[in-house]
């Protein structure tokens, strides 16, 4: 088993992994030390962070997951659009994505997806949609006085673009979770103010952002050789 880890993995991504939980659970005893829940959600996150950054579809299947927990996370501060976005959006997409995933391996090999492509036109498809769901959504956490509006919509938008472009195997997915981990750092922070314990919660996306950052170099990297 740990040699076939060893032979996956390269020694930087063992030693992000490692380095990823470590200061997960780090910050949990130093500032949380009861919502064991934000735990092991943020350890299933770093987890399917470094099999995405290999296009490996079991990542997808612990985005599942990490959704619907973060999701019930989300709720217990009333970022409403946290739990709406991702139990509502992220979730349903990464199964989506997992199906297109799996259906698209590359070489045959079911621990690599195929890098994908996407035209200008579909682009600006994209972007138009983006717009349309960020509209719909700002008046919908308005409705529900979410904390933190704006940066809860921004966290809509850049989740959106994260999880179509995953759907369709682009690299630069893992750019725009980046900026949703940015997003997500100063909800957070804010969140930290009022309450020390989300401290865990926010060097939890810090780690997401340095892993997601790794993801696209990775995928760059994959979709040069794929190409050969």
């Amino acid at each position: 088993m740990l040699n076939k880890i060893t032979a996956y993995f390269s020694r930087f991504e063992i030693a992000l992994w490692l380095s990823s939980v470590l200061l997960v659970v780090t910050a949990f005893f130093a500032f949380d030390r009861t919502n064991y829940l934000s735990l092991i959600a943020s350890l299933i996150g770093v987890t399917s962070l470094i099999l995405n950054a290999k296009g490996n579809p079991i990542g997808q299947v612990l985005m599942v997951t990490f959704s619907l927990l973060y999701g019930i996370i989300s709720y217990s501060f009333s970022y409403y659009g946290e739990m709406i976005t991702y139990i509502g959006m992220t979730m349903p997409m990464a199964v989506i994505a997992l199906v297109s995933w799996l259906k698209n391996p590359f070489n045959g090999k079911k621990s690599e997806v195929k890098v994908g492509s996407i035209s200008k036109t579909e682009t600006v498809f994209m972007l138009f949609l983006t717009a349309s769901v960020t509209v719909l959504f700002y008046f919908i956490l308005r409705h529900f006085h979410t904390a933190n509006l704006i940066p809860s919509t921004l966290s809509v938008t850049t989740s959106f673009i994260a999880v179509y472009l995953t759907f369709r195997r682009i690299p630069f997915f893992a750019v725009a979770y980046a900026a949703n981990d940015m997003v997500l750092i100063v909800l957070w922070s804010l969140a930290s103010i009022e309450d020390i314990h989300y401290l865990s919660v926010l060097i939890c996306f810090a780690v997401f952002l340095i892993n997601d950052l790794y993801g696209f170099i990775s995928w760059q990297r994959m979709k040069k050789r794929q190409s050969v």
